[in-house]
């Protein structure tokens, strides 16, 4: 988020670039959800950064001083029962802290990405079911995601699963992740 000269945020980010996309998925899509259309033709410009990897445990406490989530132990964990209001108060904090100490590019600020920032990314330029591929069988999502039926009940470290082709990890599991806007039906 920002104008100007763009920051070098560091290895925990990716910059994508503007672009566009189909955001939604086809009706005949194996396992499609019914708020995941009408297919609409999504502009994004311009790029952003998005973070490579889900908010850790450690970063999380770093900014914010308490930890809320109930899979603790090991701080490279995704942070987990945060409410939005919490993790726009995380966003709006860590601006705060890297301004003040000028690792952060004036103008600049952290935020969490919308619903078609996140779907962009997600889909890495991929125009099938998974960033991957099709997968109807579900054959290599354990190559890519935690989910049920391989996660133990529980979340894993994060990174610990193949990256999407634009370096993002766990795009298709471990845990929710929050968007600033509401997630509804695409206006096709």
């Amino acid at each position: 988020l920002g104008k100007g000269i763009r920051p070098t945020p560091g290895p925990r980010f990716v910059w994508l670039p503007a672009g566009q996309f189909v955001m939604g998925s086809p009706t005949n899509e194996v396992d499609r959800q019914s708020d995941e259309g009408p297919q609409t033709a999504v502009t994004l410009t311009p790029g952003f950064f998005m973070g490579r990897y889900e908010v850790t445990q450690c970063e999380y406490l770093s900014v914010i001083v308490n930890n809320p989530s109930y899979f603790s132990g090991d701080t490279n964990f995704p942070v987990v029962s945060v409410s939005w209001t919490d993790a726009t108060n995380y966003c709006a904090r860590l601006t705060a802290r890297e301004l003040a100490a000028g690792r952060l590019t004036a103008g600049w600020g952290y935020r969490l990405p919308t619903e078609a920032e996140w779907e962009y990314a997600s889909r890495a330029g991929s125009t099938n079911r998974f960033s991957y591929g099709d997968d109807p069988g579900y054959t290599e999502l354990a190559n890519y995601a935690w989910y049920n039926a391989n996660s133990g009940g529980t979340t894993h470290a994060v990174g610990g699963k193949q990256p999407n082709v634009w370096g993002l990890y766990d795009m298709h599991g471990n845990v929710n992740e929050w968007c600033w806007d509401y997630a509804e039906s695409l206006p096709g």
